[in-house]
C-alpha cells in the first residue's frame, strides 16, 4: 500500500487501544507502521537496486521482531526514561505486523517468507492506493479533530477518537473479505471463458482504485496475453479482450532473448515479474542489433508500460547494455 495508509493504519491502532498500553504508542505506532518501507532507501543506488531489494527482507515474517526494534530506539531518543520500552515494543510489533498485511493484498506482492522461501505472495484484492481506505482511514484519523473543535465550542469532553479507529480498522477487515470473495469471483469469470478460442493457462484479477466490482483481468495462453476489463455487475465478452502475442518465436529473438536474460537487470525483474511480455526491435546501428523489451502486465501494457527491463543485443547475441525502468 501507499505511505499514506501506512501512516494512517498505524494513528488508527494507536487510538484503537494501543495508547493504553503505552503511553507513547500515538508516535510508535505510525513510525513502526511506516518502518518496513525503509527498503525504499535502495533507491538511492538506482532503479535495479530498488527493484532487487523492495518488499522483500524488510517485509518479510521473520524480520518483523527487528524492524520493530527501530521505531522504539526512535521513541527512546524522543521519551527516553519515560518511554515504557517493552510495552513499546509490542506497539511497534503490532504496526510492522498491520504493515506486511496489508502489503499482502496488493499485486506487487512481498516476500513473507524469507529466508525459507523465495516466492513472492499476493493476494491482488486491494489497489496499491485504494480510494475507500483512504477515505475512512482519514475520517477516522481527522474526525477526533473535527470532534475537539466542537466540544471547545460547546464546553464538552474531548473525545480521543477509540470508536472512530476501531471501525476503521474494523472496515479494513469486512472490506478485504468482500474484496477477496468479489476477487475470486473475478477469478472464475476470467477461468470459464475462451480467448480467440483457446482456454487460458493462468489467469489473473486486478483491482480498481474506486470500484469494488471492476477488476482488470490478464488471461494467459501458450501464444498470447489477453487483457479486459471485467466488471462483475455486467456481462462479460471475452471478445473485447485486448490481446498480445508474446514475442521471442524466431530463433534470432531467441538467441536476443538468451542474451538480455544474462545481465543483472533481466535477472532481477524475471524474479519479480509474474506475467512478463518481451518485445524485440530491430535496431540500425550497430547493423543486425536488436533492442529487447520485457514488460510486467501486471502494472501496465503497450504503450504505455510501467515496469520494464531493456538491453540493446547484436546480432551475434553480444549484450551491449541493459537496464530498468518503472
Amino acid at each position: 500500500m501507499d505511505p499514506l495508509t501506512h501512516f494512517l493504519s498505524g494513528v488508527a491502532l494507536s487510538r484503537a487501544g494501543l495508547k493504553r498500553l503505552c503511553p507513547q504508542a500515538h508516535w510508535i505506532a505510525p513510525l513502526a507502521a511506516m518502518t518496513p518501507d525503509v527498503d525504499a532507501v535502495a533507491g538511492f543506488f538506482g532503479t535495479e537496486s530498488y527493484l532487487a531489494w523492495h518488499r522483500q527482507w524488510t517485509h518479510a515474517l521473520a524480520a518483523i521482531p527487528l524492524l520493530a526494534l527501530l521505531p522504539v530506539a526512535v521513541a527512546a531518543l524522543r521519551f527516553r526514561r519515560r518511554l515504557q520500552a517493552k510495552r513499546g515494543y509490542i506497539v511497534a510489533l503490532a504496526a510492522v505486523a498491520l504493515h506486511d498485511l496489508l502489503d499482502l493484498t496488493n499485486a506487487y506482492g512481498v516476500r513473507a517468507l524469507l529466508p525459507f522461501s523465495k516466492a513472492w505472495l499476493g493476494l491482488d484484492i486491494f489497489h496499491i492506493v485504494d480510494l475507500w481506505v483512504w477515505a475512512v482511514l482519514l475520517a477516522a484519523a481527522l474526525g477526533p479533530m473535527l470532534g475537539r473543535l466542537v466540544s471547545r465550542e460547546i464546553g464538552a469532553r474531548n473525545g480521543e477518537g477509540r470508536g472512530a479507529a476501531i471501525l476503521a480498522l474494523a472496515f479494513l477487515l469486512v472490506y478485504g473479505a468482500g474484496r477477496w470473495l468479489l476477487h475470486e469471483r473475478a477469478l472464475a469469470v476470467l477461468e470459464a471463458r475462451l480467448y480467440q478460442g483457446e482456454a487460458p493457462l493462468r489467469v489473473a484479477a486486478l483491482p480498481s482504485a474506486a470500484n469494488p466490482l471492476t477488476w482488470r483481468g490478464l488471461a494467459e495462453t501458450s501464444a498470447f496475453y489477453a487483457i479486459c476489463e471485467l466488471n462483475l455487475a455486467e456481462e462479460f465478452d471475452p471478445t473485447s479482450a485486448r490481446i498480445l502475442h508474446k514475442g521471442g518465436s524466431s530463433a534470432e529473438q531467441a538467441k536476443a532473448e538468451q542474451a538480455a536474460r544474462r545481465s543483472r537487470a533481466f535477472q532481477i525483474f524475471l524474479d519479480f515479474s509474474q506475467f512478463p511480455l518481451w518485445r524485440f526491435t530491430p535496431l540500425d546501428v550497430p547493423e543486425g542489433a536488436s533492442s529487447v523489451e520485457a514488460m510486467d502486465l501486471r502494472f501496465g501494457e503497450p504503450p504505455a508500460p510501467r515496469f520494464v527491463a531493456t538491453a540493446k543485443v547484436t546480432a551475434e547475441g553480444k549484450l551491449l547494455e541493459s537496464g530498468f525502468r518503472f
